[in-house]
């Protein structure tokens, strides 16, 4: 029987006292200096983890403090998570966003994470980010192509409206798959479209 690991990060997320003040001291003035505190403080480890948040600057993702560790709005009642559980996300997911590997990114939001998943897995892999909010795919391909638009037309990242509960067949099998908000259910979809061994 194959084995599937299968991870789900929660977009809302209960903070202890000791989380609060992690947060504060993670928090920059700059890009650089956002992604060198969470590596301070142990949350990015990997040395491929840094340079991936260090080539994707938040402040192309994120309209507002888009340097401070806490989730913050990006319309549409939706929100882009704190760079912590960005950072916590990319090291639990790295061995599977290998250069020339495939990733699906579900709730890809502004796509954030979806370009940081892109930078990993390099010119020969591809990041499909699926979000059900039209606005948001628009905005997350342009947001990309402000610094990597060769990215968009090369196809190592693509966005595409749907319900990610059902996840994006057509790209299967992924060799990663993200899912940036709590699941009420095992979900059977995403998981027939993972590899063995995926994530």
């Amino acid at each position: 029987m194959q084995q599937h690991k299968f991870l789900v990060i929660f977009s809302f997320t209960f903070f202890f006292q000791k989380n609060f003040i992690m947060a504060w001291r993670c928090s920059g003035g700059t890009n650089l200096e956002l992604i060198e505190n969470l590596f301070r403080e142990k949350i990015i480890k990997n040395q491929r983890v840094f340079d991936a948040m260090k080539a994707i600057d938040r402040g192309d993702y994120s309209p507002r403090y888009p340097y401070l560790d806490e989730p913050q709005t990006i319309g549409y009642g939706a929100t882009i998570s704190a760079p912590h559980m960005h950072g916590y996300a990319l090291e639990k997911m790295q061995e599977y966003l290998k250069p020339g590997m495939k990733c699906l990114d579900v709730g890809s939001g502004s796509g954030y994470l979806t370009a940081c998943m892109a930078s990993m897995v390099g010119p020969e892999g591809r990041v499909i980010g699926i979000e059900h909010i039209h606005e948001l795919v628009e905005i997350s391909d342009r947001n990309v192509r402000k610094q990597h638009a060769d990215w968009v037309e090369s196809g190592r990242v693509k966005f595409v409206a749907g319900d990610g509960r059902q996840g994006y067949p057509e790209e299967s099998p992924y060799d990663c798959i993200h899912v940036g908000a709590a699941a009420r259910e095992k979900p059977t979809k995403l998981l027939e479209q993972l590899k063995a061994p995926g994530m």
